[in-house]
């Protein structure tokens, strides 16, 4: 039996509040259970220097969580100077994820940034940031689409993420907090809604697995992104 009382292959509840920030061209408030991710898309004429000139866009990313999106204080890390190794591995992640989901010469040379902040967190959150900032970047490369800045859409496959791994032996999906402390296997699957995978983060904790086990989690993934890439589909129609 899960914690939470749910099915094996059983989600957390999801839902979506598109145009949650009134300045940023997309912006979302996803809850994935009890995690909550503010995600913002700002538009930007200009590009990192690097593509500057090729004609390429660039899709980023930030992450950060507020100070008691967790149970106990996290010092904010704007007053350490800067920023810990886990927000900037999470953040190069959520960046490299959606990217994978653009066609960058149909973007023009602009950059999009989402911003993933994290109002409460009870695991997941970078999947819920990978899958909530899709759905603000979708939102935003819709208004460039509607006042005619791009000619084609530049976004060609959803992106969304899930959490998966070996809970008491048995192979679960959407990990909440107390199953992610102690699941002996934990695993985080990116993919694009035709299933393509863009990376796979699988670590053993405590216990190793099996390439069954290996396959298992795969097929709870998948049906866990076609699920929300549903949701994403839905907030943005």
């Amino acid at each position: 039996m899960r914690p939470s009382g749910r099915n094996l292959d059983e989600m957390r509840a999801v839902s979506v509040e598109t145009g949650f920030t009134k300045h940023a061209e997309g912006s979302a408030l996803i809850k994935m259970g009890d995690t909550h991710v503010l995600c913002t898309a700002t538009i930007e004429d200009r590009v990192p220097p690097f593509i500057k000139g090729s004609g390429l866009g660039w899709v980023t990313a930030e992450y950060g969580m507020l100070p008691r999106a967790t149970n106990t204080r996290m010092r904010r890390e704007a007053s350490a100077g800067k920023q810990g190794g886990r927000t900037v591995e999470i953040q190069r992640l959520i960046g490299r994820s959606l990217r994978a989901g653009v066609d960058r010469v149909a973007l023009g040379e602009r950059q999009i940034t989402v911003d993933c902040d994290v109002l409460q967190a009870d695991g997941g959150t970078r999947c819920a940031s990978i899958t909530g900032g899709w759905i603000a970047l979708r939102l935003a490369v819709n208004k460039l689409m509607k006042a005619g800045d791009v000619i084609s859409d530049p976004l060609t496959d959803p992106v969304a993420a899930v959490s998966c791994g070996i809970y008491a032996g048995q192979p679960v999906i959407d990990l909440d907090y107390p199953e992610d402390s102690e699941a002996g296997v934990d695993g985080n699957f990116i993919m694009t809604g035709s299933r393509r995978l863009i990376e796979v983060q699988m670590s053993a904790e405590g216990s190793t697995y099996s390439r069954d086990q290996m396959n298992a989690l795969m097929d709870l993934a998948e049906k866990g992104v076609t699920e929300l890439v549903a949701i994403q589909k839905g907030a943005t129609a």
